[in-house]
């Protein structure tokens, strides 16, 4: 009751504002060992293939295996915020990221405001993620991509498991359909705070609840054609009585038709669509309001791959119906909606050639064609943000096309059999845009697209680096550098909130920023005790002509220093020990310069951008897993602590006023102290 409680109030703190050769060739993706070998050798730089069962056996927060908050003990990765599900990844915001599930995107990765991960990890089976240095193939974000793929289900036999938890429970079934042909795997999570809520009377009115649920399948029609049919929803409500009603839903399903010519090329051909909504009502010092927006993407993607002789060539094409709704919402009797429609193309050739024994490089060129469509208002503005003129095309047609080039080059140069030097270059560019009061996202944020007046995100990264390791892979070494830079980055107007006007583009300006920084891993990858040291230290800055005098100023999720650190030790058969430290520096936020009284009212007044900094935010965790197999069962205990010595890291920073108006006063809010977890795991 404690938990729930304590969980309850933390968020009433939020602001409103492939068995045979030939079945490997047909696999869906064969999973590769992350190997020291194979981060040396691998030409993408700025990439981690990522071994699901090394980041699942880190501590977790309330005993959930969570491949998001995994991700973030990466080196160069940062969590939004204390047990956020989002990450940021060198200078770019977690809305300049893409989440892709089965080539679908994802938009919301967390549940309850991040406390957990909308992704279970019993539904997947690789995930490999892009620090800016994307391969051609990949598009649509300015920072990185994670591509994830899910798991397929058993064809020769029927298996299953169940976890339960102190604050969720879930469980999996796969299987065959047609024996050794088709199968099918189903994953469902639920929390469960709700009950607990109903058992106090001062609580019991009151709703904290999320689900999930993953299903795929796919059938090997013959030997050199397969089907994988893949469906994600995830739905959360956070309702507290008489107050606020917070929902918030994601959808994504694909079909996947996999053809191989041979055993040196295939073609993959994708139809899917992707759907996330919020939909918000308050009711709260005197404030009635309700408020709703939407992002939805229907698309098709066709890939092909060959290998010819030392030359491995990937292309392809992508388009996609694009149907954003920046907001609607009722106050009183005031109703407005803005929505628009865009359409979305790409097409994208990359080569991977071996120059010479020791030179590989990998090559490429996307092209991307962004359209956004009539059937809605457009407007020009005001160098003030007013409406100067109208604009209103007929529904499909073409207002605008931006079409970018994104050149992508990556080379790696092996200096000995034990150390290579890595360079990378790479050109990305997003559409779809998003709007935060903070640095964390929440159900109010508010997005847009690319149109008349916005104009694409550009980011070019550069980055170089050294990787090392010892003659027998126990060890290995890396230090990387980059530098980025971002054309028509876009921030608030001063003064302006989420909820200013119903028109966005009124709301924000556009202008360049960067980020540059330095990342140093050391890695243990053999023996009873294993893990990684990273340290990144880095830069983002932002700079608009109305926005801070014009002047450079640290963006939102500026932080100077991040450490991670994490080990892992077999114990013996029956016990795996496992212990996470994350220090990150504070992040940049804007505080009231001073404050005048308009009919008895105080107002704050602003004239530094991010001049302030939060306090540091670090925090152990450790995990214990004990378990035992009985015939065709294996069964485990989780046990597991968050925030061992109970540090209250900054989620929120608010100001208020002290007594009778006199002075402003900071006060932080903090989600939580230590959080201690069991969960018991049975698998058949």
């Amino acid at each position: 009751m404690f938990l729930s409680t304590l969980l309850l109030t933390a968020l009433v703190a939020m602001p409103i504002t492939p068995d045979t050769l030939r079945q490997e060739q047909l696999d869906e993706v064969v999973v590769k060992s992350n190997s020291a070998r194979q981060r040396l050798r691998q030409i993408q730089t700025g990439a981690e293939q990522v071994q699901l069962k090394d980041l699942t056996n880190s501590p977790q927060l309330f005993g959930e295996h969570d491949i998001m908050r995994s991700m973030q003990l990466l080196t160069g990765v940062k969590s939004e915020s204390d047990a956020s599900s989002s990450f940021q990844v060198r200078g770019g915001t977690s809305a300049q990221n893409q989440i892709l599930v089965d080539i679908a995107p994802v938009y919301n990765v967390g549940h309850l405001a991040g406390l957990f991960s909308a992704f279970n990890s019993d539904a997947l089976v690789s995930a490999t993620l892009y620090k800016g240095l994307l391969p051609a193939q990949y598009g649509g974000a300015s920072s990185a991509v994670l591509d994830i793929i899910g798991k397929t289900g058993n064809k020769s036999e029927y298996h299953g498991g169940a976890s339960i938890g102190l604050l969720s429970a879930k469980g999996t079934i796969e299987g065959p359909i047609v024996k050794n042909k088709a199968a099918f795997l189903v994953t469902a999570r639920r929390s469960y705070m709700d009950m607990f809520l109903k058992l106090s009377p001062d609580f019991k009115g009151n709703t904290l609840y999320f689900y999930d649920i993953n299903a795929k399948a796919d059938w090997t029609i013959n030997e050199n054609n397969q089907l994988f049919l893949s469906f994600f929803t995830g739905h959360d409500r956070t309702a507290l009585e008489d107050m606020v009603d917070i929902r918030w839903n994601n959808l994504s399903t694909s079909l996947k038709w996999l053809h191989h010519f041979g055993s040196n090329a295939y073609a993959q051909s994708t139809a899917y669509y992707s759907g996330y909504q919020t939909d918000n009502g308050i009711d709260f010092l005197g404030m009635n309001i309700w408020f709703s927006g939407h992002i939805r993407q229907t698309g098709f993607r066709q890939d092909f791959h060959a290998n010819l002789g030392k030359y491995r060539l990937d292309a392809g094409l992508q388009t996609a119906l694009l149907n954003v709704k920046s907001a609607e919402w009722k106050q009183v009797s005031l109703h407005e909606k803005e929505q628009r429609r865009a359409w979305d193309n790409a097409f994208w050739l990359n080569l991977m050639v071996p120059i010479t024994k020791k030179l590989d490089v990998s090559a490429g060129l996307r092209v991307s064609a962004f359209s956004p469509l009539g059937g809605s208002l457009y407007y020009d503005l005001e160098d003030n943000g007013d409406i100067a003129w109208y604009y209103n095309y007929g529904k499909n047609q073409i207002v605008k096309t931006h079409t970018v080039l994104e050149p992508r080059l990556s080379v790696n140069y092996q200096l000995s059999p034990v150390a290579s030097l890595k360079f990378g270059y790479t050109r990305t560019s997003q559409n779809v845009h998003a709007l935060r009061n903070q640095s964390t996202a929440t159900p109010f944020d508010r997005y847009t697209m690319s149109s008349n007046i916005v104009k694409p995100e550009v980011a070019d990264q550069v980055s170089a680096g050294l990787f090392m390791m010892t003659p027998n892979q126990d060890y290995d070494f890396s230090a990387e550098v980059y530098y980025r830079h971002i054309n028509n980055v876009l921030d608030y107007r001063d003064g302006k909130s989420f909820a200013s006007e119903i028109e966005i583009e009124r709301l924000m300006l556009a202008g360049k920023g960067k980020g540059y920084g330095i990342e140093l891993s050391a890695r243990k990858n053999n023996g009873r005790l294993t893990g990684w040291i990273g340290y990144t230290l880095s830069w983002s800055k932002t700079k608009i002509d109305g926005i801070n005098q014009g002047r450079w100023y640290d963006a939102n999720n500026d932080r100077r220093h991040d450490i991670n650190i994490v080990a892992m030790y077999h114990l013996n058969k029956r016990w795996n020990l496992s212990a996470s430290w994350v220090y990150n520096s504070g992040q940049a936020f804007t505080a009231p310069s001073g404050k005048y009284m308009i009919e008895d009212n105080w107002i704050y007044y602003y004239t530094e951008r991010n001049g302030y900094r939060a306090p540091a935010s670090h925090h152990l965790d450790v995990s214990a897993v004990w378990s035992k197999k009985y015939r065709n069962r294996t069964h485990q205990l989780v046990f597991g602590i968050y925030n061992l010595y109970n540090r209250y890291n900054p989620f929120l920073i608010n100001f208020e006023d002290g007594e009778y108006g006199a002075g402003t006063k900071a006060k932080q809010y903090s989600l939580f102290g230590i959080v201690p977890s069991v969960s018991f795991n049975i698998n058949f």
